[in-house]
């Protein structure tokens, strides 16, 4: 798959138990927000809009917008609150005033079938989507629970933060398929190279 140009919004999703994380991880391997297209694709495939929802209006600015908004909340997440620290309250003011726009405004309407999807009123902003992901942001770095549960990959050279909900929050690694298959593959050479 190649991650800068990938299209497909559940090529582009990763599940680390918040969506303000999931941005976060769009850095990882490489950059995946390599263009406005796959950022379209990310917004849908993030559950930001519903699938199907217009996003033609979105341009350039929208990537910059996202990635400087990545860039601020990875700051946070990874930083230790320290008040009069000048990057973190930096970063803390620009997250709060992106947490001010008012999210998108849903609805219910009847789908093809007959059951209710959720649509929205009209196109999506720039500064309501980025709203939406801001505000996540400030909820996960206001609640103690959630605080407490973040974890760092354990993969070698994995950066990605996740929210470890694993009964007894034992998990190791944002993806038992991806980096804890590459932690067993190794151990298992380590012992085959130790028994030879």
């Amino acid at each position: 798959m190649a991650l800068g140009t990938a299209t497909d919004p559940y090529e582009l999703r990763f599940d680390t138990g918040r969506i303000c994380l999931d941005l976060i991880a769009t850095t990882h391997p490489v950059e995946r927000l390599g263009s406005v297209e796959v950022l379209r694709a990310w917004i849908t495939g993030a559950g930001l809009v519903p699938p199907g929802t217009p996003l033609t209006h979105a341009d350039a600015s929208w990537l910059a917008a996202f990635r400087e908004l990545r860039r601020e909340t990875a700051r946070l997440v990874r930083g230790r609150p320290a008040p009069g620290t000048g990057p973190y309250d930096l970063a803390l003011a620009r997250v709060n005033d992106l947490a001010r726009a008012a999210p998108p405004a849903p609805r219910a309407v009847h789908g093809e079938d007959g059951t209710l999807v959720r649509e929205l009123t009209g196109p999506p902003d720039c500064a309501a989507l980025l709203g939406a992901l801001a505000r996540d942001a400030v909820e996960l770095l206001t609640d103690p629970v959630a605080r407490a549960s973040l974890r760092q990959c354990a993969g070698d050279n994995c950066p990605i933060v996740y929210v470890d909900t694993s009964r007894g929050h034992r998990r190791r690694w944002c993806s038992s398929e991806v980096c804890g298959n590459r932690e067993r593959v190794a151990r298992h050479r380590r012992r085959a190279a130790l028994a030879r």
